[in-house]
């Protein structure tokens, strides 16, 4: 299972499937197992879900940075 790959398809469902972001902020474990159709065990999910939110935070962060670059 390449763990990066899934992290980066559900950001891009988040951020692409508005009933998805709100299916993964109301309950992001079962939100996850629909994507990978597994059901997996608390910790490897916990995991997934912080790498999840981590890439979340790091593209706003991001996208934050390009936006004060374009204003020089």
């Amino acid at each position: 299972m390449d763990i990066k790959r899934i992290a980066g398809d559900i950001v891009s469902r988040i951020k692409n499937d508005k009933d998805f972001s709100e299916k993964f902020k109301r309950d992001p474990a079962a939100a996850i197992e629909t994507v990978i159709g597994v059901n997996l065990p608390n910790d490897q999910v916990n995991a997934m879900i912080a790498g999840v939110q981590a890439k979340l935070t790091s593209d706003k962060a991001g996208d934050l940075l390009g936006s004060f670059k374009k204003l020089f």
